[in-house]
């Protein structure tokens, strides 16, 4: 073969090797392919399932735990419109599952907080005033009512309590509750139900979606503010007891620790104290 043929056939050689498929390529292609289709399989089987993962999802938030004879259910602040944690208070009060109910409100002004209103919605609801307990505190969320409302019992040497919230706060409730009381306390948290959060189907309404996102992004808070708090929760009760203030005035102890209702709800706390 002459020097100019064969140069002739080298020149042709690497068009046709950039032209033809290697079978390995050919393979890859079919198996991204096949990728593609379970993925989207996947996604067709998750939109079919949507509803009870979305309900599974909702259901998360809600504790429930049996009611047991304890020294006090306490109330925990900011009820709905409708005042059913106040109903769901009354109805373990009625069923004689404690002596006495403590109503936890933030303090608003120096002479008004939200445990006046629970007072009210407790009394428009069968429990006598002889038996409400009000605990103010200065407090912007539910770790802060934790602390003061847990110094409170603690104070009184309540340690059986039951912790009444809103359903879709129990979960976060707990866990910030388990880690605040003194040491030995036992915790039962009882879920009142709220008529803007359906754990079946939250996610159909506004109020719905807010409130689970708002949990959701309060227990990743919770968990990071607490993640050390576990063998400290006893320590912390012992060392904010002094700070409480139990009066019928207006002073306070230390900054966001509770302070008793006057009046009605001392008189309360006095006759409760003489059941026992």
């Amino acid at each position: 073969m002459s020097a100019v043929a064969r140069r002739a056939g080298d020149g042709l050689a690497p068009s046709d090797k950039r032209g033809a498929k290697r079978p390995g390529e050919r393979g890859g292609i079919f198996f991204r392919f096949l990728v593609l289709l379970g993925f989207l399989f996947f996604l067709f089987l998750l939109y079919l399932a949507r509803n009870p993962i979305l309900r599974l999802a909702g259901n998360f938030w809600v504790v429930d735990e049996t009611p047991e004879p304890s020294d006090a259910i306490v109330v925990l602040s900011d009820d709905n419109y409708y005042a059913e944690r106040a109903a769901r208070a009354a109805e373990l009060f009625k069923a004689g599952w404690a002596p006495r109910v403590v109503a936890a409100g933030k303090q608003l002004r120096p002479y008004a907080s939200l445990a006046e209103l629970m007072q009210h919605d407790l009394a428009d609801r069968g429990v006598p005033a002889t038996a409400v307990v009000r605990c103010s505190y200065r407090g912007e969320n539910t770790r802060e009512e934790a602390a003061a409302v847990s110094d409170f019992l603690k104070a009184h040497g309540w340690k059986r309590v039951l912790v009444v919230t809103s359903n879709y706060h129990t979960r976060r409730a707990r866990y910030i509750w388990e880690r605040s009381v003194a040491a030995g306390t036992q915790l039962r948290v009882i879920a009142a139900h709220d008529s803007d959060y359906d754990p079946s189907s939250w996610w159909r309404t506004r109020s719905g979606l807010k409130m689970f996102a708002r949990e959701l992004v309060g227990l990743v808070v919770a968990m990071w503010e607490m993640r050390h708090e576990d063998a400290r929760a006893a320590e912390s009760a012992e060392l904010a007891g002094p700070g409480l203030v139990f009066q019928d005035g207006t002073g306070w102890g230390k900054a966001g620790r509770c302070k008793i209702g006057p009046g009605k709800a001392l008189a309360g706390l006095q006759a409760a104290d003489a059941v026992l």
